[in-house]
């Protein structure tokens, strides 16, 4: 009936300003293109005049009414669901095209990257249609489903389906309580039972602190909160001092002056250091470690000290000649490389050098022959050595021909070490700190053939240990040399009494 008087009423204004038309001279093109017009549109004809026979063609189309003015179809968007989320995955419907709904009925579930959220309805009506498939990505703000509501005015079925906009809530008498204007949060868990009981109380859920599984809000919940709102204020008391928490003194910053850097040119030793370690770093190295018993040693040390008190010597001159001793089976460790690594020189002399740690920095003299000296003699030597090491007094010809070079870092401090080589060199050793431990006694080849039983229970006995760590050019050394190397000086100070026979 709407669209039946809606559009008689625009024939009539048709007719009226057809009239005042007719006054004019039709011209060819208003002709022509009544006549195209009437080609592309059904039309219908009044007559106007009966003396000259004029009629008036118009078209005839359906008219409606605004659709915020008709439609009762609104969409429900999706609200935003906190905490910067943009977009959800719709995981399961609870309704379906044509259920009836009411406010707080659930009408989906929806996911986001961090926790599952319950959507429920604003409004009372039917569902007319779902945006959104199971396992679809919905948009937050974008409409999520269209609800057909209970009072509004029904939609003509004649007339084509026309775009559907928001429409709000028709809103009922105001309520005097303040928290009824809070919209409940979506993601606020209750049952719609519970939301109705919060209404009918006149309670926010967003008040309300949930007891349930996950916060969800019980009936309890708002009894509790009804009753709390409706106990005056307690007076507030003064806190007693134990429930005072202490605040922390922070201590002010103490009040320090700025020390001024200093720049010192990188020159002398040192530079001559830099370009020497700059160098050995590229070359391959390998490194090989083992443990030598030193008790022997010791003792020895400690034979000759009481023959002859005025003797100084260390532990260093026994490790030098023994180091020459095992050159003598290992020429390959006694030798030179050149700078392309195409030959290999086989040195005659033992020339070991021992690196010291002076005010200039490090240095490595390096005592000559020492194959042909005994064991005194090298002890004069180093101490000759040392003493102009800390002169700064050593010269060219004592810091150059080494063959063969050990790094005493055991004198200072540290156990084991990775030494680096002093080029054209092709092996160094880094000596550890002699320190006293509790070491399981080898068994002899009778104890071995003893029961499988008295192997639980060993002998043990406190030695005195000390490392070795040796580096080579892996060029030109492989391991096995090395550690048959080391096990012949192994054997050699494990042995001392060899040392002053062999010398």
């Amino acid at each position: 009936m709407l669209t039946r008087y809606a559009s008689n009423n625009a024939a009539l204004r048709c007719v009226t300003y057809s009239l005042h038309m007719l006054k004019r001279p039709p011209s060819s093109s208003y002709q022509a293109m009544s006549y195209v017009h009437s080609l592309q549109k059904p039309t219908n004809t009044i007559p106007i005049s009966s003396i000259n026979n004029s009629i008036l063609h118009f078209d005839s189309r359906p008219f409606s009414l605004s659709v915020s003015r008709l439609s009762s179809v609104v969409q429900f968007k999706l609200a935003d669901i906190g905490e910067g989320i943009r977009e959800v995955e719709v995981k399961e419907w609870y309704v379906k095209v044509g259920d009836q709904v009411k406010q707080f009925d659930k009408i989906c579930e929806v996911q986001s990257d961090k926790a599952n959220v319950t959507i429920t309805s604003r409004y009372d009506g039917a569902i007319v249609k779902l945006h959104y498939n199971v396992n679809a990505t919905a948009i937050v703000g974008e409409p999520l489903v269209d609800i057909r509501l209970q009072h509004g005015i029904e939609v003509p079925a004649t007339t084509q389906s026309a775009p559907v906009l928001a429409a709000p809530v028709i809103p009922e008498e105001p309520v005097k309580t303040e928290t009824l204007n809070k919209i409940p949060s979506p993601d606020i868990l209750a049952t719609p039972a519970v939301r109705r009981m919060a209404k009918d109380l006149q309670i926010s859920l967003n008040d309300v602190q949930g007891s349930g599984k996950d916060g969800r809000i019980l009936k309890e919940d708002l009894l509790n909160h009804k009753s709390a709102a409706s106990k005056p204020p307690p007076t507030a008391s003064p806190p007693s001092p134990a429930t005072v928490k202490s605040t922390p003194t922070i201590k002010p910053r103490p009040t320090t002056t700025t020390v001024a850097d200093r720049n010192e040119p990188i020159k002398g030793i040192k530079k001559a250091m830099v370009k020497t370690m700059t160098q050995a770093n590229t070359v391959p190295h390998f490194t090989y470690c083992d443990e030598y018993d030193m008790s022997q040693l010791v003792k020895l040390r400690k034979q000759l000290k009481k023959q002859n008190k005025d003797i100084k010597i260390s532990y260093l001159p026994f490790i030098i000649k023994a180091c020459s001793q095992a050159l003598l089976n290992h020429p390959i460790l006694n030798a030179h490389v050149d700078s392309k690594c195409e030959n290999i020189t086989y040195k005659g002399s033992h020339n070991i050098g021992i690196a010291m740690d002076t005010k200039d920095g490090l240095l490595v003299p390096n005592i000559k022959n020492v194959q042909q000296l005994s064991i005194t003699q090298i002890a004069n030597e180093l101490n000759r050595l040392q003493q102009l090491g800390k002169a700064g007094k050593l010269s060219t010809d004592d810091l150059t021909g080494g063959t063969f070079s050990l790094s005493n870092i055991g004198a200072i401090g540290g156990t084991y070490a990775v030494p680096i080589l002093l080029l054209p060199e092709v092996a160094i050793c880094a000596l550890g700190k002699i320190v006293r431990r509790i070491v399981p006694d080898e068994e002899d080849d009778e104890s071995s053939s003893s029961s499988s039983s008295d192997d639980e229970y060993c002998s043990y006995s406190v030695r005195s240990m000390m490392s070795a760590s040796w580096s080579a050019d892996h060029r030109v050394i492989d391991g096995a040399t090395m550690a048959r190397f080391s096990n012949e000086l192994k054997y050699l100070l494990e042995n001392p009494l060899q040392l002053l026979i062999n010398q």
